[in-house]
């Protein structure tokens, strides 16, 4: 088991390297001169030879490239070109809204999905599987950008119950910011929560067929015990897996969800870096998702390491 973790901690310590190195030489190659974009047209020669030197373009790219992760590894991230303030001021509020997102739609597709899929599984091929297999099937085919703009339409103009509103904090408006939560989760969770009960149906069809099940009715042992217990529990395992990929999944679908609703997460602070070429910013956010998506990869791999040690992963 040491030896595993060991492994993969290594291994995503060498994912992160190899993207924020992709991401250093990626930006890089955006058209444009930053300079300009951040002083406008209107600058004198001058003024962008002096923001160049400050920004360290007229390096070479190895000395940028290693100066770029010596910064990074003191906990420099760097200074927007833009607004003057230091990445790591604006990083986190929008990192924590974005992730307030993800993990409260995952949440819910969860609570929804497993108990759905469970019941699927125990009434196949019956009304109720048929259903929930459609609306899954539904669910799964509908863009998030789509039901997005179904529900604000629907929600926020037709039937003004959660009208669009300016952006709240918890801290400064439980009511208000728990009200414009609403319609964006539910946009990311329908997905998310579509492809979770049809994994756990068929992860449960797949146990409820097996030997130890068999015996355990045998053995004279409720239906609920043995569906619970015998059959539930071990279909949890791929139910874990798909988890981590639909939480990556959500990840990049707030780019869609935020710009639509207006929240300000990291897909926001990202678009308006590019627009600018403000450079730190777009290497922080873009290296910051990376980050959060291999973390949420290596935990899932662990925990299911640690919940099945047979299983090779």
């Amino acid at each position: 088991m040491t030896t595993f973790v060991v492994r993969r901690v290594g291994l995503a310590a060498v994912q992160i390297f190899a993207v924020g190195s992709i991401v250093f030489l990626l930006v890089r190659l955006i058209p444009g001169d930053p300079a300009r974009a951040v002083l406008g047209d209107d600058a004198t020669d001058d003024q962008i030879t002096a923001v160049r030197a400050s920004m360290h373009l007229d390096d070479s790219v190895a000395s940028q490239f290693f100066g770029f992760w010596w910064r990074l590894l003191q906990g420099d991230l760097g200074t927007s070109l833009v607004s003057g303030r230091a990445v790591v001021e604006d990083l986190p509020g929008r990192v924590g809204n974005s992730m307030e997102l993800v993990f409260i739609a995952i949440a819910i597709a969860l609570v929804v999905g497993i108990p759905l899929g469970r019941l699927a599984a125990t009434h196949a091929n019956r009304f109720f599987d048929h259903i929930l297999t459609g609306g899954s099937v539904l669910g799964i085919s509908l863009p998030v950008f789509v039901l997005g703009t179904l529900l604000l339409l629907l929600f926020g103009i037709v039937w003004p119950i959660l009208p669009p509103a300016r952006f709240a904090t918890f801290a400064q408006d439980p009511v208000e910011h728990l009200q414009l939560l609403i319609l964006p989760v539910l946009a990311l969770a329908a997905s998310s929560a579509a492809v979770i009960v049809r994994m756990t149906r068929s992860a449960m069809l797949e146990t409820l067929g097996s030997d130890y099940v068999r015996t355990a009715k045998a053995k004279g042992l409720s239906n609920h015990l043995v569906i619970d217990k015998h059959a539930l529990r071990p279909a949890m395992l791929p139910v874990l897996s798909v988890t981590s990929i639909e939480l990556t999944t959500l990840i990049g679908s707030t780019v869609l969800i935020e710009t639509l609703f207006g929240w300000p997460g990291m897909s926001s602070l990202l678009l308006n870096a590019v627009e600018t070429r403000d450079y730190p910013v777009i290497q922080t956010v873009v290296l910051a998702t990376a980050v959060i998506v291999i973390l949420v990869n290596l935990a899932t791999d662990l925990l299911v390491r640690v919940l099945d040690p047979r299983t090779e992963v």
